[in-house]
């Protein structure tokens, strides 16, 4: 770009103001987030919207109405006051089974709606947040397949967010078990689905650790332990986009997946015992394969926990990490109602809370995805409370954005 600066020259009589000449070079846009200068000119309509959408959490007095019902029908008209009015009004009896489908039906309109109103690289964060849908539908379909399940059935549990065409849904379950029905259900279903490169990933080291073709590899392995595979290099693939991204997302959005993936390896190792996975030869061979290579316990943590024999080896082990000793304690002593899983939901939406409190970031995004589904779990848990009369158990949930929280 090219500026005329004007400028006095004495003893110039003809020409008082002779221009000097300028170039001035013009930066290329930024194709990053964005910093505290230019985030609002590419994601701030998005980060506006789902602001706005913060607000439609439930509120402590919701809560409080809900857990005082004695019936569907009285849970039914508490939250026609509530964000829910239009999700609820196309059914006729309200049971946890509808109440949960219609919550995540209208989680899923939010969701694409945002998804519609980013530009790079924010829709391509968005859907790093689908492919572990995507992920467990697959597993779903694959185990129905195996246990000879209904297809239709099938459909209909899996995540609206996670869903391919409904042509490669339906092909999913309906290979053959055997070598080539494995073969084809890979070339059919594995490549074209945006989850293929970790089932491509996955195959080709299991067939090289197992010395095998790639075909006979879903064979031999239990369905779990693929799943805890594919979420494995899911999370290290997401996390190095987040990394890449820099600023604040990467501080934030980083933590909340090193935190994912320390308590996948803590569940992989807690959930291996007693199964050939705790085996002496199968620790350091299948189950330490199956730890995230990031995370606040990778490398030393994670090394440690592929030694581990039993719980008091784990305590052992997580005592040396302040943040998950706290945690293994509530499980390990017994007391009281409150497992090692509230634990964890509890110290998740603590950390995801907390993504809501900076801006120009694309943590919230993420957070709000999980924090909704954190409130589906607890509608789910109060009808089903409710109807099974139960409602000396109905307030063992955790809340979301609580005034009442332990950490507020």
């Amino acid at each position: 770009m090219k500026v005329f600066i004007a400028s006095n020259i004495r003893g110039k009589q003809q020409f008082p103001f002779i221009f000097d000449l300028i170039t001035m070079t013009t930066p290329k846009p930024s194709t990053g987030t964005g910093d505290l200068c230019t985030f609002n000119v590419q994601h701030g309509f998005a980060e506006a919207l789902l602001r706005g959408m913060r607000s439609s959490f439930l509120s402590d007095p919701d809560y409080h109405h809900l857990t005082q019902c004695e019936t569907l029908d009285d849970v039914r008209l508490n939250l026609t006051e509530t964000d829910y009015a239009d999700a609820l009004a196309d059914s006729n009896t309200l049971t946890p089974n509808t109440l949960q489908k219609a919550a995540v039906e209208k989680l899923v309109t939010e969701f694409k709606y945002l998804r519609t109103q980013t530009v790079e690289p924010l829709s391509t964060f968005l859907d790093f947040i689908t492919y572990e849908y995507m992920i467990e539908n697959v597993m779903l379909l694959l185990k129905g397949a195996l246990s000879g399940r209904d297809i239709n059935e099938l459909l209909e549990q899996c995540h609206p967010l996670g869903m391919f065409k409904e042509s490669t849904m339906r092909s999913i379950p309906t290979f053959e078990n055997t070598s080539k029905g494995y073969s084809d259900l890979y070339q059919t279903v594995l490549v074209d689905t945006p989850v293929g490169p970790y089932f491509a990933k996955f195959l080709q080291e299991s067939a090289q650790h197992r010395g095998a073709d790639a075909r006979h590899v879903l064979e031999e392995v239990e369905i779990e332990i693929i799943k805890s595979s594919l979420v494995k290099y899911w999370l290290e693939d997401f996390y190095g986009f987040v990394m890449s991204l820099g600023g604040d997302t990467a501080d934030i959005m980083g933590e909340l997946l090193r935190v994912r993936a320390d308590t996948n390896a803590i569940n992989i190792t807690l959930n291996s015992f007693g199964t050939p996975l705790n085996e002496p030869a199968m620790r350091t061979s299948d189950r330490k394969r199956l730890y995230p290579a990031v995370g606040n316990l990778y490398p030393a943590g994670t090394a440690m926990l592929a030694d581990v024999s039993d719980e008091d080896e784990l305590g052992r082990v997580l005592e040396l990490f302040p943040t998950y000793s706290a945690i293994w304690n509530i499980h390990a002593s017994g007391v009281g109602d409150k497992s090692i899983d509230d634990a964890f939901y509890e110290r998740d939406v603590q950390a995801l809370e907390l993504a809501f409190e900076s801006q120009m970031h694309f943590g919230c995004f993420y957070a709000y995805v999980k924090l909704k589904e954190q409130e589906i779990r607890n509608l789910v848990w109060i009808t089903e409370c409710i109807l099974q009369q139960q409602k000396d158990e109905i307030g063992k949930f955790v809340q979301v954005f609580s005034r009442n929280a332990p950490w507020r």
